[in-house]
């Protein structure tokens, strides 16, 4: 891929830092942090959590480090956006203007971070607006992958996109290797937030990612998801056996199909898996890069996800387009969203484990106490990672900010999982967007679907969410609900009741923007 910043003067000015000066030994012992978010990954879609994607770099991350198993997001891309950067649930810290919250770039540069970020904001304003001072990407939530859009931006101004040689994947990281070039000649530790577009809709791969997938997924979701699942069984990748949801009444069972709609969905999936191999790609470039300079050692990396796969693709694709060119713009489907989600139900957007649970992958040799390839088993949430980078950093965040009233942060440090120690949290894990709502509360949780009345799941025994216990414990599911109102009276900052407007069973839910299995096929 074509370096697109060789011919710029910031560039020029990069390779002139590094040229004529002497680099300087960094005094700062604290760990570099550089965390990586994707868009829209379904649970199984990576090779260490039962996916047939090649991905041999987060493989290796998690091979030589730790994964988790129930590592929370909010199933939306904006919202977990905020949790991440904040320490704070997303209505807490202000929603998009983040007008009640500081930033993990604010309160690391104050004690003597360096800090960047490459790729996808989706937030008000620009991040050199909230603590980064590097910063190249899209301010929009999604973008083109080959011809972008207007809202990119290099340290706070205009950047337009070249005609050639631009896919946003690899560029991420081109931008992201030189302002770590640029770091090298800072003596500072430093902080890199990485937040790739991908794999979010439109499914744009490279040409040569989607061709070597394109006969991957003839057999089908069914059998590619109980490939999956076998594959996370061999994996261990639960604390105990999970029975696996079965597929909903809105996905067709592959054998229903005609071959159009089965060429449609094939050739829609290996689009996906095209765009994930290059994330992986893009990822194992980076981290070789931080290894020539000697810091991987003393970096920690964690790869989390924003949300689930996504469903949100009403019609069929004309399968006679090339996906690799920015005038096709696939999107996902439903039928595929239930399988990359494996071994959950239910879809970005929605409170249940499909749109919440995404894997998560820390690394870091220096610091990690935990035995190699560990899998760790503890509810933990987005909102975890700031306290985690505040207490590794010895940061002190602060209780004042000018022109934003400072809530509280709402996440628990993780510092006890990186030291092989136990973990406990002192409140329960909050989850709202729209008119999906959840609570997670030790191995209790309850979780409502458009509205409808509160559901009860045992998730240490029953982590698939199949048997739900609320009519048969119903003092319980009332109490966790009650829970739920205290902390989002909190959040909202005025009194919050969720009342139920139906009791529609999943099995009769379907959303208007779900793929439409019973249209003609393509």
């Amino acid at each position: 891929m074509l370096n697109l910043i060789q011919s710029s003067l910031y560039k020029a000015l990069l390779l002139s830092l590094l040229f004529s000066s002497s680099l300087w030994a960094k005094n700062d012992n604290r760990p570099n942090f550089l965390v990586i978010m994707v868009d829209d990954l379904g649970f199984s879609d990576i090779g260490c959590y039962g996916g047939e994607i090649d991905t041999p770099n987060l493989d290796k991350l998690a091979s030589d480090g730790l994964r988790f198993s129930q590592f929370y997001n909010t199933a939306k891309c904006h919202a977990s956006r905020i949790c991440l950067l904040t320490g704070q649930y997303y209505l807490k810290a202000g929603n998009n203007g983040l007008s009640k919250a500081v930033t993990s770039a604010e309160i690391l540069s104050k004690t003597g971070y360096h800090t960047m970020m490459s790729g996808k904001w989706h937030l008000d304003k620009e991040p050199t607006d909230f603590g980064f001072q590097r910063y190249f990407g899209h301010l929009s939530g999604a973008t083109n992958y080959f011809s972008g859009d207007d809202t990119f931006r290099l340290n706070g101004k205009a950047w337009k996109v070249p005609e050639e040689g631009f896919y946003t994947t690899s560029t991420n990281v081109d931008f992201a290797i030189d302002f770590l070039n640029e770091a090298q000649t800072i003596e500072k530790p430093w902080y890199l937030y990485l937040a790739f577009n991908a794999p979010h809709a439109p499914l744009q791969p490279l040409k040569e990612d989607y061709e070597k997938y394109l006969d991957k997924y003839d057999a089908g979701w069914d059998i590619i998801r109980d490939q999956r699942l076998k594959k996370q069984e061999a994996l261990g990748l639960f604390k105990k056996p999970v029975t696996p949801a079965p597929r909903p009444n809105h996905v067709p069972a592959w054998v229903d199909f005609d071959q159009e709609w089965r060429d449609s969905e094939s050739h829609r999936l290996a689009a996906a898996a095209g765009i994930i191999d290059r994330i992986d790609n893009e990822i194992g470039r980076l981290v070789k890069y931080i290894e020539s300079t000697g810091e991987l050692e003393n970096t920690m990396i964690l790869f989390v996800s924003d949300n689930g796969a996504s469903p949100y693709g009403k019609t069929p694709l004309k399968i006679a387009q090339k996906p690799y060119t920015a005038d096709v713009k696939w999107r996902d489907s439903t039928g595929i969203a239930w399988m990359r989600n494996a071994p959950f139900k239910f879809y970005k957007q929605n409170q249940h484990e499909g749109g919440i649970s995404t894997p998560a992958i820390l690394h870091w040799p220096d610091g990690l106490k935990t035995q190699n390839g560990s899998i760790n088993h503890d509810p933990v949430h987005l909102i975890d990672i700031l306290p985690t980078m505040v207490e590794m950093s010895k940061a002190t965040v602060p209780t004042e900010w000018p022109g934003r009233k400072l809530n509280t942060m709402s996440g628990t440090s993780l510092v006890p999982i990186l030291k092989d120690k136990e973990f406990s949290r002192n409140n329960p894990i909050h989850f709202i967007y729209g008119n999906n709502r959840a609570l997670r509360d030790g191995k209790w949780k309850i979780v409502s679907i458009n509205n409808s009345s509160w559901e009860l799941y045992d998730m240490e025994n029953d982590r698939t969410e199949r048997n739900n216990l609320a009519s048969s414990n119903p003092e319980l599911t009332q109490k966790l609900a009650q829970k739920w109102d205290e902390i989002s009276t909190e959040n909202n900052g005025k009194p919050t009741k969720f009342v139920p407007q139906n009791n529609l069973p999943h099995a009769e839910f379907f959303n208007d923007r779900w793929t439409n299995y019973s249209i003609e096929s393509p």
